[in-house]
């Protein structure tokens, strides 16, 4: 009872609270309307759990970021920059070649806000401007016309044992996240930074490497979750990062995750990718207007919010 209870578990609860709420109705409006239970149907929550692996690979990222009290508005242009680059160079370096534009963007970032103090904020805005000029300088304005590898396809579209191979991703990346959070000192200092990055500078952390370290991965994932999109989709688009941002830090902060850094969990931050996908793909099925999804969206997420506020003034 104490841990069901606790500061860490309370925002997964009423983010899986949330999430049987939507899966709640989405099944009572396709009794009522299709006369079967689809969005129940193991086959819908694979192929839903399949789009939402993208958000993850993103969230990760970003939840490193946030730990430590910053953002990473970087996410659209190093996403949509990842997919282009691999799709242009394509073969057994497309992949690679990828992942090094985002980790070049997060090593950017890095140094513009560990070494030069600049607020992440307005940095990540920035480069995130810098690299939609590069992009659209690399393709001369025009949509690229270059494919993904099929190897990128393959992590973005096949099956292993009917288990989607971006499932199996997510979940391996998901694993290595929560042991660097959790049993390394690189998991404690970014936590540490969160909570007052002087006190951690003045007990011997090399907060700024820290921070530089955070944001390479951020930037990292980033492109990878491009690379696993332009897979998908089989080709890049320079918009594909645009609807990645918003999502990806409500994730982050949906899960418990302090916007100010130095708390919350990895288990919240999969709650809350999951809930977002699961609130989009309702709305997409009740086909509504791209008004009221957004007002419906905005609500849910100021909710949850208030929720939060409200056990964090009481504890």
């Amino acid at each position: 009872m104490t841990l069901a209870l606790s500061a860490d578990n309370r925002p997964i609860a009423i983010a899986s609270g949330f999430i049987l709420v939507i899966l709640a109705l989405g099944t009572v409006y396709t009794l009522a309307i299709q006369g079967n239970a689809s969005f129940l149907s193991p086959t819908y929550l694979l192929q839903q759990l399949q789009v939402g692996s993208f958000l993850g690979v993103v969230a990760a990222g970003m939840m490193l970021v946030i730990l430590m009290g910053h953002i990473d508005l970087s996410v659209p242009w190093t996403l949509a920059a990842g997919a282009m680059m691999a799709t242009a160079v394509g073969g057994p370096l497309a992949i690679p070649v990828g992942l090094a534009v985002g980790l070049a963007v997060g090593l950017v970032n890095g140094l513009g806000v560990a070494y030069l103090r600049v607020p992440s904020m307005i940095f990540t805005l920035g480069v995130n401007a810098v690299m939609r000029g590069l992009m659209v300088a690399h393709t001369g304005g025009f949509a690229p016309q270059t494919e993904a590898t099929p190897l990128m396809e393959f992590l973005a579209v096949n099956r292993v044992a009917n288990i989607p191979m971006p499932l199996v991703v997510w979940a391996v990346l998901s694993l290595a996240i929560v042991l660097l959070l959790q049993r390394t000192p690189l998991g404690r200092y970014v936590y540490a930074i969160g909570n007052r990055e002087r006190a951690a500078y003045l007990s011997g952390v090399d907060t700024r490497r820290v921070v530089l370290i955070a944001f390479v991965v951020s930037g990292g994932l980033s492109a990878f979750g491009g690379v696993l999109l332009a897979g998908y989709a089989s080709k890049a688009a320079q918009s594909m990062g645009d609807t990645y941002l918003l999502p990806s830090i409500a994730a982050v902060v949906l899960g418990g995750t302090s916007i100010l850094g130095g708390r919350g969990s990895y288990l919240g931050t999969v709650a809350g990718v999951i809930l977002i996908t699961l609130l989009q793909s309702i709305l997409s099925v009740m086909q509504m207007p791209e008004a009221g999804r957004q007002i419906i969206y905005g609500v849910v997420i100021v909710a949850m919010l208030l929720l939060y506020g409200r056990q964090r003034r009481t504890e």
